[in-house]
Formats: C-alpha cells, structure tokens, sequence
C-alpha cells in the first residue's frame, strides 16, 4: 500500500484566551467624596484571567493519494482550524502533519490576491504564492479566466470585484495548480448555486481522473456524499466519527439538523384547526419508523392524525411538499378515496401517503399539511406550513437514480423511469 497523501497524528491547537474584568463604574458622588485620594491613588484597572482553549485535541487520521475527504460538524467544531494546519498557515501546538506533494488551499475569499491589481495581473500574483512558475501560469492562463467566467472583467481591479468574482477566480486559480492535494473550505458558499455545480465537477474531475487529494469542507452535505467517498465528523476539536461519507452524514443529521420528522399535540384546544377539525400528529416514516433522514432508494409515509369535531362533516386532508428553495415539488390529497365525500362521525383520525423510493431530489423536504371539506362548500380548517421536514440523502449506492452517476442531477424531483434500448440498424445496414 503507498504512503498516505496526508498524515495527522496525535494534533492539537491550543489558544490563550484572556479575560478581562471591566473596572467598576465610579459615579460622579464617588470621584467627589474621595477626591483627595484619587489623586495620590490611581484607580484600579480591569483585572485579567487567561484560560487555555482548545480548538483542536488528539485527532489522528490518514488521506490516501487520490481520495476525496470531506470534513463536517457544526460552526466551532475545529475544520477551519484543522485546514489551516494541513495548509501550513498556523502551526500546531502539539502532534505533527507529514504531507507528500504540492498543496493548494481555498480557505479565504481572495487570500493572496492586490485589490489594486486587475484580474489579469492577480492570476500571476496568486499563481506565484500558490507555487506555479511563469511557464505554468501562462499555459493555463486561458483555461483559468474561461473557468472563471470573467472575461469581461479581466483587466478591471478585483477591489471593485463581487465577493462571487473574487471566489470564481480564486477557485480557478487553485484548481489549476494541479497539486498533489487540494485543501477547499466553505467558501464555495459564496458562489452563485451553478458556479458551485461547476466547482463540485472539477473537483471531481482533479480526484477521479488525476488521481488528486482532495480535504473538502462545506455545510452542504448533498455535496459532501455526492464528493466524498469518506469524511470525518468534528465536535468540539474532537474526531468524533471517520467513515464512510453517507454514514458519517446520515449521524450528523440524527445528531445537530434541526429537521422535524414528527410533531404532536396531545391537548386538543392547543391544537392547529377550528371548531371542525384539527390536526393531532404528523410523522415521516421510513421502513416504518419516524426518521428525520430518508434513504433516497427507500419508500417515505406521511401519516396524519386529526380530530373530525364536528359529526357529519366531509373532510379530506392534503399534504403540499417544499424543497429548501420554498418550491412547491407537488400537491397530493386523499381524493382517490371514497370516504371524503361521505358524512364522517367525530372522532379520531389518522390519514397515510406513501411516496416511493427515488421519486425526492436529495435536500431538505418540508411539508404542509392541510385539512379541509369540499362539501357542501369548500373550507380549510387546518393548513400549518412547515410542519415537518426531513433531509434526503442519496449515498450513491447501488439502487438510486444517480447509481454511478457523481455529476450534479439536476431537477426539484428525480423519478426512476424505464429505459429500453434495442440496435434498429447493424453496421452491415449502415453500410449498404
């Protein structure tokens, strides 16, 4: 087995934090009453305590050459801090890095680059702190500002450049240095949603088809599973899991998401509705238990209880779904059934919908879920947005749409459709 691209062994980064007490406030009676003795008795100032904090503690792991390593957790865990280590920025208080290549890092929106300088002279500039030689910058200077998409702009001083611009560029920049490991932080988040499509690809393409290392960190955790082939969970500055990418995302969605996968309300009168109907729960099931994260490949359950308070009432209930862009993705409704037309008694309800397996687009899911009567008038007597939500993961495993597809799939929805292909004309056809 080769070396490792990346080694970390036993890593910390300690930092001295200090604390000062503010000095109390004196009122103007006090500087009066005790003039005299102000003026031989300066006052005290603020006292001041130091604390150690550590934003990282023993992480230890390695980076095989040609692997793509995402890195997650929530904001404080320590990724910044382990990238800039990795990157050489910052050193480390104790434990050690051995790395084996040339590095590139995308930690900082503009790092390295002259405000007053154009586009033009800021590739240079960058490429040379980035380690490319002159030769490199100008071979690959064509591809960079077409990757960049500013061409437009290439002679005008980035200082008047968005935040978008300075990433475009910076990004390009980095990713045509061709290093042995590339180091990218959040700031793809900067991006507009198709420049990020775009970085994702050839991030893809540096790993898959040059055989690049690639430490990936980002809050978008589609990206991640659709990048990663593994990534590590940090809490705290501590290595919390290190796996397989979708099993290391699928704990950090259990753990931190704010997703709700199921909401009650046990007291009748607290209740979402009127005097006709209310809502009592609302689940989201997978393989029959709640579940705020759904396997793609997998069939998902809606399941509505509700209160039916006024006997001879004709309801019927609805559930509308919701990417994380607020798009409606569709509308469905208990229409098929026969009952929602027919006098119903008061009691206690529970309505179900199941939606099959790679029917979502992976992302966030809301949904808002609707009671209402179509006879003899139509009326809403529940309708709470956001009353539940999940996260669809898709782990590119055998069974989705995506398979071994690890391009971006684009589209708010992603049914799985047949597909035949049968040859209507041989070579021999053709050649006659």
């Amino acid at each position: 087995m080769s070396e490792p691209a990346i080694r970390v062994e036993k890593l910390g980064k300690r930092y001295r934090l200090k604390h000062e007490t503010p000095e109390r406030y004196t009122a103007l009676r006090d500087v009066m009453s005790s003039r005299f003795r102000q003026m031989f008795k300066p006052r005290n100032p603020g006292a001041s305590t130091e604390s150690d904090f550590w934003a990282l503690r023993d992480v230890e792991f390695d980076v095989q050459p040609g692997e793509v390593l995402g890195i997650i957790g929530h904001n404080g865990a320590g990724k910044s801090t382990l990238l800039k280590i990795v990157s050489r920025i910052t050193e480390p208080t104790v434990g050690r890095i051995t790395l084996e290549g040339r590095v590139a890092s995308l930690l900082e929106v503009g790092t390295g680059f002259h405000p007053e300088l154009t586009g033009r002279e800021n590739v240079f500039l960058n490429g040379a702190i980035l380690g490319m030689t002159r030769a490199e910058i100008v071979k690959k200077f064509d591809e960079i500002v077409a990757f960049a998409e500013i061409e437009k702009f290439l002679d005008t001083p980035v200082k008047r450049y968005s935040s978008g611009m300075y990433v475009r560029l910076a990004f390009a920049v980095a990713a045509h240095l061709e290093p042995e490991i590339l180091i990218v932080d959040e700031v793809l988040a900067v991006g507009d949603a198709q420049f990020q499509r775009k970085c994702l690809g050839k991030m893809q393409d540096v790993a898959r088809d040059q055989g690049r290392t690639v430490l990936f960190v980002s809050h978008n955790l589609q990206a991640v599973t659709r990048l990663c082939q593994r990534a590590l969970l940090l809490d705290q500055g501590r290595l919390l899991m290190d796996g397989a990418a979708s099993t290391v995302v699928t704990h950090y969605l259990n753990a931190r998401l704010s997703t709700t996968a199921e909401r009650s309300w046990p007291h009748q009168q607290e209740a979402p509705g009127d005097t006709v109907a209310r809502l009592k729960a609302v689940r989201v099931l997978q393989a029959g238990r709640v579940s705020e994260v759904i396997d793609i490949r997998q069939p998902v359950t809606l399941e509505m209880e509700y209160w039916s308070l006024q006997a001879g009432s004709r309801l019927m209930v609805a559930a509308n779904f919701f990417n994380d862009d607020s798009v409606l993705l569709f509308l469905t409704a208990d229409l098929q059934e026969t009952h929602w037309h027919e006098p119903r008694a008061a009691g206690v309800y529970v309505s179900k919908c199941e939606v099959p397996g790679n029917f979502f687009a992976e992302g966030m899911i809301r949904v808002m879920a609707e009671v209402c009567t179509r006879e003899p008038v139509w009326a809403s007597h529940v309708r709470e947005a956001d009353v539940v939500s999940f996260n669809v993961v898709d782990s590119g495993e055998p069974g989705s749409v995506r398979s071994g597809w690890s391009r971006p799939f684009a589209g708010v929805v992603r049914p799985m459709l047949s597909w035949h292909t049968e040859v209507i004309a041989d070579a021999a056809a053709l050649a006659g």
